[in-house]
């Protein structure tokens, strides 16, 4: 697999990422992750939905915590045709455990712990964390990408005006 030294940081220490990152225009892999229920779910599963992907290294972190409370705020502002994964490779069970803590009813939370699909197919897993980095990509109605959002410094929020700008396009 194809691995990029230094593409991100954490806290200005370089990361390597392992895959290789979608672009925009192309068609979004297929991946399996499972839910909070230990469920398997396929991103082929949401076709005819607009998606927002959103890529996290653990939401048991202050930023990752915000990111996903931010996303479960803007969803309820957003088209019934659009639906938000929040991936990451915790445990569904802390998954669930945290979306009960903190009130995340509209979000859905995956985890990519099993095998690392998502990760692998989108060019995200952190070889020396085995995390997911933090992304953001917008996926419209036919599966194809439409925004990729690579946040280079995982310590970072991404640019949430930008996808909300993206998803207002295709709504």
């Amino acid at each position: 697999m194809t691995e990029h030294p230094g593409a991100i940081t954490m806290k200005g220490n370089p990361l390597t990422l392992v895959g290789k990152l979608p672009e925009v225009g192309q068609a979004a892999p297929d991946f399996e992750v499972l839910d909070n229920n230990l469920t398997p779910v396929r991103l082929s599963s949401f076709k005819g939905k607009i998606c927002i992907i959103t890529s996290v290294p653990s939401l048991d972190t202050p930023i990752c915590d915000i990111e996903t409370r931010r996303f479960n705020t803007e969803a309820a502002k957003l088209n019934a045709d659009v639906v938000i994964l929040t991936i990451s490779m915790d445990l569904p069970f802390a998954q669930k455990r945290w979306c009960g803590a903190s009130g995340i009813e509209t979000v859905i939370t995956l985890s990519d712990h099993r095998n690392a699909e998502f990760g692998a197919a989108f060019g995200m897993i952190i070889k020396e964390l085995r995390l997911l980095a933090r992304a953001v990509f917008v996926i419209d109605k036919n599966g194809i990408i439409r925004l990729v959002q690579l946040v280079k410094e995982v310590a970072q929020e991404p640019d949430y005006a930008a996808v909300l700008a993206a998803v207002k396009q295709l709504a």
